[in-house]
């Protein structure tokens, strides 16, 4: 991480400072020496094009996190079919995403701080792109899986950065700009659903066009960040050796970051549920299969809006705890809806579950807020996300051997709503208005 972002972002009494503004020493624990001789670092002043050019960057960035999944997930059974995927094959692949995240979210600190977050998010970007253009032109299942990896690895990144480019660009509207990406993720998540068929047979009915179009919006998002990483790589190159290697706090002595971590698992492990079973719960509830669809593209859309307005509130608020009470709330309600009348209230159960999937951009808020600089939030972050990313991979292959085995949904549901209970405290733990560096025992 580059001195002018960990300087930009540290909080003097007085409250934030803009980029251009800051001129001031790093602390001794930026530098890992004592004060007095610490290096004085002199503000850079930014270009005045790189506020709207990063807007756009990071909207576009954000519109791209999701549709190399969801797209695939429309298509499928085409996909499966036309490579010639086992059961086993195909099982791996919709388990891959999860994985991927996990364990190349882990590599985003050290590159972050060899190249600087704004040239990951290029690479990452290029990355998705890449995975997306050669995904339709591979002939075999290796080929695909590793496509769908590297596309994956750019996400995963990415997924690990946003939140780190908004503290340090937008360090006074941290709630607002996480809104505005997450809506974005939001869009996208439900655009690719929604729009990957019809597009597909508008083009001719091939599989492999339906999911090389998303490789267009990918490479879309590529030109804004070379110009944002060219000026990231010139403020690193002239920043002070001892803080230009300053890793940050480390995160793993902290119950904030451990709260922070185990929420974002358990809200993924029930976003990835309601993904992959709420349309078969309706449909063996007796509900017809395109209305199914329609249920679970109400309860993706919910996340547009709220995505906006829930990290704005989660903003301007100094313990967000009551959002994630509230939020798991709703997703109670949701579960028992299903299992008492799943059928009677299906609407209002897809749109109940819709606004509790809305977690994810509180606990995306919750990381931004929790740590002082973006050393830390880039290192909360990672931790946050790939050990909440491992935590969710067995909750929607569980719900499906319990539904299985049961031959029913109510142990199933059960067990969904039974997982909300810990979400809620652990939201509760993580929206206290602390920050890991204060529990790591660093001064300010």
């Amino acid at each position: 991480m580059s001195d002018e972002e960990i300087q930009t972002l540290d909080r003097p009494a007085g409250g934030h400072k803009p980029a251009r503004q800051a001129a001031e020493q790093p602390s001794p624990q930026a530098t890992g020496e004592a004060a007095p001789a610490a290096p004085t670092l002199r503000a850079t002043p930014q270009p005045a094009w790189l506020g709207p050019v990063l807007i756009v960057g990071i909207v576009l960035a954000a519109l791209n996190l999701r549709p190399a999944i969801t797209s695939l997930g429309a298509l499928f059974e085409e996909a499966r079919t036309g490579l010639g995927m086992s059961g086993t094959v195909a099982g791996l692949i919709t388990s891959v995403p999860a994985l991927c995240f996990a364990v190349f979210g882990v590599t985003a600190p050290r590159l972050s701080r060899r190249f600087g977050p704004a040239a990951v998010v290029c690479a990452g970007m290029a990355a998705v792109a890449s995975g997306l253009l050669i995904r339709p032109f591979t002939h075999n299942a290796a080929g695909f899986l590793a496509a769908s990896a590297l596309s994956l690895a750019g996400i995963a990144l990415t997924n690990v950065l946003l939140p780190v480019i908004v503290k340090r660009y937008f360090p006074d509207r941290v709630g607002t700009m996480t809104g505005l990406y997450s809506m974005a993720l939001a869009a996208g998540t439900s655009l690719a659903a929604a729009a990957t068929v019809p597009l597909t047979d508008a083009l001719g009915g091939s599989w492999r066009t339906g999911l090389l179009i998303w490789a267009v919006l990918a490479l879309v998002a590529v030109p804004p960040w070379l110009p944002v990483a060219a000026v990231s790589r010139r403020e690193k190159a002239a920043a002070p050796a001892a803080v230009r290697e300053s890793a940050g706090p480390s995160v793993v002595r902290s119950r904030t970051a451990w709260a922070l971590a185990c929420y974002f698992g358990l809200q993924a492990t029930g976003a990835y549920i309601t993904m992959g079973w709420l349309p078969q719960i309706f449909r063996d509830a007796g509900v017809s299969a395109s209305t199914a669809g329609v249920l679970l593209a109400v309860t993706m859309v919910m996340g547009v809006p709220l995505a906006f307005v829930i990290p704005g509130l989660a903003g301007r608020m100094r313990n967000q705890g009551p959002i994630a009470v509230t939020l798991g709330l709703f997703g109670l309600a949701g579960y028992l809806g299903l299992y008492f009348a799943p059928a009677a209230g299906a609407w209002a159960w897809a749109l109940l579950l819709g606004v509790s999937n809305c977690a994810f951009p509180l606990v995306i808020t919750m990381i931004g807020l929790r740590a002082k600089s973006p050393a830390g939030v880039v290192k909360l972050s990672a931790f946050a996300q790939s050990t909440g990313y491992l935590i969710s991979i067995p909750g929607p292959l569980l719900i499906g051997t319990l539904y299985q085995h049961s031959g029913g949904w109510d142990l199933p549901l059960a067990l969904m709503a039974g997982l909300l209970v810990p979400q809620i405290c652990l939201g509760v733990l993580a929206g206290r208005d602390r920050t890991i560096e204060d529990e790591c025992g660093m001064r300010d």
